[in-house]
Formats: structure tokens, C-alpha cells, sequence
């Protein structure tokens, strides 16, 4: 390979990447690698541990909410791993330049290869645990003696990639703050925290709409269906989870459901709106800061 070829893209670019994607493949491998190793149960562990944490929060939240959801534990499963990929992608991109301090003190190679590389290992680890809702959902085929799977299944790969590419501009943004702010993983482990009870989880929307009606009709500010709203339009999270929803959970309940539950044009443009806009600031915000990490890591 030539020199020329070698470094074919601008320095300091995200596209700069592609000069080093050998190196970029085996951060991947080794993040991969490293989860499983020394492991008993290994890949099953990836299956197994969702399967236990939806079983636990099913039992407790349909004892607490009145307002019942249809096939509850696939509705929180498909809430559950789509909040959790991103919430662990970006969790190990904040943390991913200041780890690796004593290389890039020893050599130069393309910087947003570090967040990259472990939110595409975070991504390839959702999928993994992708299988835990097909072991679900099998078992709700056996139950009502049809098959629960559909051709909308495929339609997740939309959502993964818009997530994916919202977890790659948050991680970018994260691990450049990170560099300078070291407490910065303290407040975003706070946000997330936060974040997880805004994402429509373990609850339903038609709750907030409910209430909301009845504040309309007491003649009091009708607050609940502005936090609906909120949740609805202003939240990414809750958009990819309800679009995982419309394509995995919604075919098996068919037509019953009410209007939130159901997806149209404008969730898809928000969903890859606030992907490409959180890429873009995360990009930028990195590109402008990354000379200066050596002063600081």
C-alpha cells in the first residue's frame, strides 16, 4: 500500500477512520473478546441476563400499574434492549480516549476510532441480545398456539441504525467532554438515570393521555398530555423504542392497540433528524477538541 493511499483521508477527519479500519476491527474484536472471556456462561449470559431482568420487572410492575399493556413482558423487553444499547454505548465512549492515554501518547492514529470502536462492540452485543426477545416470543408462539413472528420483525434493522448512528454522535460529544471535564461521568450517570424514567419503559403512554383527557375535563391544565407530548416528540429514546415496538410488538397485538402505539411518517423523521443531528455535534464538537487531548489526558 502506498503512502499516498495509505492516507488517502484528511487528518483529523471522522473519514480518517477508514485509514486505520484494520485496527478499528480488532478494537471491536478485542471489546467483544474481552466480555466473554473467562466467562462460564459466555454468549448465553447475553440471552439469559435480559430474560431474568424482564422476568423480575414484569412480575413487579403489573402488580403496581392499573392500566394494563398487552403482552407486557415483549412490550418491556422491546423498551428494555433498545434503552440499554445506548445507554451502554455511550457509556463506554465517555470513558473511551482517557483509557487509552498511553497509546496516544505513543503513536498517532485516527482518535474517533476509540468511542467508535466500543459503541460498534456495543452494537454487535444488542444484537446478541436480540435473541433472548426471539426465546420470548417463541415462547408466546407455543402459549396462543400461532406464530408471533411477522415480515415487520425486519423492520428493527431501521432502528438500529438510527440508533446506532444517535449513540455514535452522543459518544463522540461524551468522550471529548470527558478529556476535560472528568466529573462528567457522574452527571451523565445521572441524566441516564433520569432518562430511563422519561423512555416509556416499563409503563405505556395511554396513561398520560388518559389522565391528560381527565384534566381537559375537570377544566385544569391538562399537564399530563404535555409530558406526553414531551416524551413523544423531544425524547430519542422513546422514539427508537416505539418504533421497535411498532415493527416487534405491535403486528402481535394487532389492531386493539390504541393510537399511541402506532407509528406514521413523522416518528421516522424524528428519528433520523435527531440521529444525523446528534452525529453531526458529536463529530464537530470532536474534530474541534481532539488536538488538545494530549494536554490532558
Amino acid at each position: 500500500m502506498t503512502e499516498e493511499r495509505k492516507h488517502k483521508f484528511k487528518e483529523g477527519s471522522f473519514l480518517e477512520l477508514l485509514n486505520y479500519k484494520d485496527l478499528l476491527y480488532q478494537l471491536v474484536a478485542r471489546d467483544i473478546k474481552l466480555k466473554y472471556r473467562r466467562s462460564f456462561l459466555g454468549y448465553v449470559w447475553s440471552v439469559l441476563n435480559p430474560l431474568l431482568i424482564m422476568i423480575i420487572m414484569s412480575i413487579v410492575f403489573t402488580m403496581l400499574f392499573t392500566k394494563k399493556t398487552e403482552l407486557f413482558p415483549i412490550y418491556l423487553m422491546c423498551g428494555r434492549t433498545v434503552f440499554e444499547f445506548i445507554k451502554t454505548a455511550t457509556d463506554k465512549a465517555l470513558g473511551a480516549v482517557t483509557d487509552n492515554a498511553s497509546l496516544l501518547k505513543k503513536t498517532y492514529v485516527s482518535k474517533f476510532m476509540f468511542p467508535m470502536s466500543k459503541i460498534t462492540a456495543s452494537m454487535v452485543d444488542f444484537v446478541f441480545s436480540l435473541g433472548a426477545l426471539v426465546l420470548l416470543i417463541i415462547y408466546y408462539s407455543f402459549k396462543y398456539s400461532r406464530s408471533l413472528f411477522s415480515f415487520w420483525d425486519l423492520g428493527i434493522v431501521i432502528v438500529i441504525v438510527e440508533a446506532y448512528i444517535f449513540a455514535m454522535g452522543l459518544g463522540f460529544l461524551l468522550a471529548a467532554l470527558n478529556v476535560f471535564f472528568r466529573d462528567i461521568k457522574y452527571i451523565y450517570h445521572a441524566i441516564t438515570t433520569m432518562w430511563v424514567y422519561c423512555s416509556a419503559i416499563f409503563y405505556n403512554m395511554g396513561s398520560f393521555y388518559d389522565k391528560g383527557a381527565k384534566q381537559i375535563k375537570e377544566g385544569t391544565t391538562p399537564y399530563a398530555l404535555y409530558l406526553a407530548k414531551a416524551i413523544e416528540y423531544l425524547n430519542p429514546a422513546y422514539i427508537y423504542i416505539k418504533q421497535f415496538r411498532a415493527f416487534v410488538w405491535v403486528p402481535i397485538c394487532g389492531r386493539k392497540l390504541e393510537a399511541w402505539a402506532f407509528v406514521d411518517a413523522k416518528d421516522f423523521i424524528l428519528g433520523f433528524a435527531y440521529a444525523f443531528l446528534m452525529f453531526t455535534i458529536g463529530v464537530a464538537v470532536f474534530r474541534k477538541s481532539q488536538d488538545k487531548f494530549i494536554l490532558y489526558i
